[in-house]
């Protein structure tokens, strides 16, 4: 089949494209009807399907009247913004998906700025138009002025729109138009998407974009075809980024049909494949003649904002938990991540410790649960910002934050995040008692703020964020409000104790958690870090006393997931990862020796 069509779906969060995938596959006649299909099929691990993201870019084909559609489809979250970069260039056009309420999103300007500056034209999907609060028409009047906005070309600007509720299976190209099917948006892709460039006949040309490994074939490149044909078992130059060129043999040639991966013999221009048989190969490099090798232009992926250190556990309950517990465990794990997810990298930081650099918070979160689930036991710091230095100048990077706002609460947030050094760069009513205000800030500033806003919004705000550029540093940045309340002994924690100990803060425990000394139980409700003891039980007595058939009365617990203990610790704190417990805990666990940090550090503020 040699008619093919490469396109990608990017979008926003949460706005719909794994849905949309998933009705396009349905109903091009990809599967038979004994075939079992499910909501998502695209959101193929576990954490996907728990927290309804895409993490990882995943490709598929379908076949829909003798045309051959690959579709990637990409993660929406700023964090995997590596993942969509580099897939838009396998590609010759775009579906953008925008929520028909929501509107253009700080994730939709990212990757639509990608797009157009790879010269794509994209295809405008207004999605979820069955929402009553959905007004497609000023969505599509955004999209256009955010088109001009990033310096559209005429033919960019003349994009084609379609409407859509992926949800409820179809797609039409003008509100008018009765409810029935996705095939009007089929057809559309047919007719708008360039066909591939290229010839069978010229010399072989393949650049790799993606990566996956198998424990029986090794390291999978999954690539593009721009000219030439390739075949299995055929020999060829792999071309690294530096120049190094390496003859190896194609020892396994993938396609893609559905969500199966088939065996083929021979592919050729324009295709999406997977390759084995080159160890070496990574992200970038190009397979090539080896007559006359002529790789293509390495990618350019933008390097990563923020850094956390993974480190040996080493805190008195070290080792009861977890299967895996040592550095060079954790320093293999982390090799493997390395090998497939080129958007984060690590040093080795002394004996047992590794600072791990990424795009955001929730990219490193997920590898950390990942790590988890597969039984490793380990520890990390609080996340900061990579600074760099340019022509003598500090640098640090810069996110584009948006805030969607119940109106009574917005001089709240805006307070907040001047102190966070943000600037207010929009605001606009949204109506239904909405406000959408949109902020220039140091990434710094945003580490730690998502509970803070979900409590100052009761929960009613949605925030979203994306890298904007590395601007000069710009001082200090305000930080958590509130001390911790820190165990002094081991033991169990005790109700009575607890009980106690409720009228000072929040607790982090409940009766029956193991603690020890220097591990944090809760939150203070002042400024300062207190010294408690979560394990005292009532002293017995045989004299009756007027307290004594009093009810113990427990406040549940505030449970800190991955995410919340790490936006909210401190530099003096750190958070202990187990398969079946998240703690935090002092750096310094001799509260004589924390008591002196302190001391030290208030005098040195002075």
């Amino acid at each position: 089949m040699r008619d093919i069509r490469n396109i990608a779906v990017i979008a926003h969060v949460d706005h719909g494209k794994t849905t949309l995938v998933d009705e396009l596959l349905k109903q091009s006649g990809t599967f038979d009807e004994r075939d079992e299909t499910e909501e998502r099929m695209m959101d193929s691990n576990d954490i996907e399907k728990e927290r309804g993201i895409t993490i990882l870019a995943k490709n598929t084909a379908i076949d829909y009247k003798d045309t051959r559609i690959n579709i990637i489809d990409t993660p929406g979250h700023a964090d995997f913004g590596g993942e969509v970069e580099r897939v838009l260039k396998m590609v010759d056009s775009v579906l953008l998906l925008v929520d028909a309420q929501e509107g253009v999103m700080p994730q939709t300007k990212f990757v639509v700025k990608k797009a157009l500056e790879l010269g794509l034209r994209p295809i405008v999907v207004v999605n979820k138009i069955d929402k009553p609060a959905g007004e497609p028409d000023r969505v599509v009047d955004e999209v256009f002025d955010l088109f001009d906005q990033m310096g559209a070309t005429e033919e960019q600007l003349e994009f084609q729109v379609v409407y859509a509720a992926a949800k409820n299976g179809y797609a039409k190209m003008s509100l008018d138009e009765p409810n029935e099917n996705m095939i009007p948006l089929l057809d559309l892709i047919v007719e708008e998407v360039p066909a591939p460039t290229g010839s069978d006949d010229n010399g072989l040309q393949l650049q790799v974009f993606n990566l996956s490994h198998d424990s029986f074939i090794g390291k999978i490149g999954i690539a593009r075809i721009f000219n030439g044909t390739i075949s299995m078992g055929e020999t060829v130059t792999l071309v690294k980024a530096d120049g190094e060129k390496v003859k190896g043999r194609v020892s396994k040639l993938i396609g893609f049909k559905g969500l199966e991966r088939l065996d083929i013999d021979k592919a050729g221009h324009g295709d999406i494949v997977a390759i084995a048989g080159f160890e070496t190969i990574d992200v970038g490099d190009s397979l090539c003649d080896p007559a006359n090798p002529m790789p293509l232009d390495p990618l350019h992926i933008e390097e990563p904002t923020l850094s956390v250190t993974f480190a040996v556990n080493n805190s008195p309950l070290a080792g009861t938990e977890g299967k895996f517990v040592t550095s060079n465990k954790i320093q293999e794990r982390l090799d493997f991540e390395m090998n497939t997810n080129i958007a984060m990298n690590y040093n080795p930081k002394g004996d047992a410790a590794f600072e791990v650099n990424g795009r955001g918070e929730l990219q490193i979160t997920i590898l950390a649960e990942n790590m988890r689930r597969e039984g490793f036991e380990f520890s990390i710091s609080r996340p900061e910002v990579i600074v760099k230095e340019v022509d003598g100048v500090k640098m640090e990077p810069f996110e584009h934050l948006v805030c969607d706002i119940p109106d009574e609460f917005s001089g709240g947030v805006i307070e907040t995040l001047g102190k966070r050094k943000a600037v207010m760069s929009n605001m606009v009513p949204m109506g239904n008692g909405q406000t959408r205000v949109e902020f220039e800030i140091p990434a710094r500033g945003l580490i730690g703020y998502r509970n803070e806003f979900l409590t100052s919004t009761k929960g009613e705000g949605v925030m979203n964020h994306s890298f904007l550029e590395f601007r000069p540093y710009s001082g200090s940045v305000t930080s958590r409000m509130n001390g911790a309340l820190v165990s002094m002994e081991q033991g169990e924690g005790v109700a009575y104790s607890i009980f106690s100990l409720q009228d000072r803060g929040q607790m982090f425990i409940s009766p029956q958690d193991k603690v020890y000394g220097g591990m944090v139980v809760g939150e203070h409700a002042r400024e300062n870090d207190l010294d408690v003891n979560p394990v005292k039980a009532k002293q017995q007595s045989n004299v009756r006393s007027s307290g004594a058939d009093e009810a113990i009365k427990i406040i549940p617990k505030r449970d800190m997931s991955l995410e919340l203990a790490l936006e909210w610790i401190e530099d003096d704190e750190i958070v202990e990862i187990t398969p079946i417990s998240i703690r935090i805990r002092k750096r310094e666990l001799d509260p004589s020796m924390r008591r002196r940090a302190a001391k030290q550090k208030k005098n040195a503020e002075a």
